[in-house]
């Protein structure tokens, strides 16, 4: 089995209406991620550059070419347990930290297989060919109510709720969190993002941007276009191409820097 690889741009911004950037992302030949923190004063950067750097650690394990495939798509389902260990055991050993959260959307390229992990409301979606499909769904009350066919999409931006999840790393134990299985081609664009984009432009408008050809540009111009619209909040964008060989070195951004 051939082993595909991420080439990525990234890129995460504070926004016009937050004092500091709670968002952390990765990117690397075969793993790249977005965590979203919150929590009062530092905590939410904290919980985010937690949740990144573990990531990292775990990285260098599950892309060692000498691990199995399947052993290392284990190691990978088993993230957020671990990650939500280590933030449990920074706020016992830090009080002031307590209640610090984060989102984590990763994608782990094993061989041919792209392996999607997924808590909280920061969001993956593909682009192939002219197909672009959301690949994750939001944990959050918002989406529930949309499932339940309790509201419509014209109640999300005045609904009293729009902004409370539902599963989220706390450092309290998580309910499970299935790793969705995908079959990597080459040529297919990966975009990851914070809420901090997806609730701020429409599916119309992020796809229109993403078919961008070079991806720092493109990058920029989904950032851009969110200043445009008051960014108000921290806004962080990886973009992935699949491609046969790796020359990507391993980047931490954000809060996690």
């Amino acid at each position: 089995m051939a082993q595909l690889f991420f080439t990525t741009s990234a890129r995460s911004a504070v926004g016009l209406q937050r004092k500091g950037n709670e968002d952390s992302a990765l990117t690397s030949g075969q793993v790249i991620a977005v965590a979203d923190g919150m929590g009062g004063h530092a905590a939410g950067e904290v919980a985010s550059r937690i949740a990144i750097t573990k990531l990292e650690e775990i990285s260098t394990v599950i892309c060692n070419p000498e691990i199995d495939s399947d052993s290392a798509e284990d190691i990978f389902s088993n993230s957020l347990d671990l990650i939500d260990s280590q933030l449990k055991s920074e706020s016992d050993e830090n009080p002031q930290l307590s209640g610090m959260g984060t989102t984590l959307t990763s994608l782990f390229i094993s061989g041919e297989r792209i392996c999607l992990l997924h808590i909280g409301d920061s969001r993956a979606y593909r682009l192939r060919g002219s197909s672009f499909e959301q690949l994750t769904q939001d944990h959050t009350v918002i989406q529930e109510l949309l499932n339940q066919g309790a509201i419509s999409q014209s109640d999300i931006a005045t609904h009293p709720q729009r902004s409370v999840l539902t599963q989220v790393l706390m450092g309290e134990g998580i309910s499970s969190a299935p790793l969705l299985i995908l079959d990597g081609k080459v040529g297919d664009r990966y975009l990851l993002c914070s809420d901090g984009l997806s609730s701020v432009l429409t599916e119309k408008e992020i796809k229109s941007l993403l078919k961008g050809k070079d991806r720092q540009s493109t990058v920029d111009a989904l950032i851009d276009a969110t200043y445009v619209n008051g960014a108000p909040d921290n806004v962080t964008v990886v973009i992935a191409d699949v491609v046969q060989s790796n020359d990507e070195k391993l980047a931490k951004i954000g809060a996690a820097q």
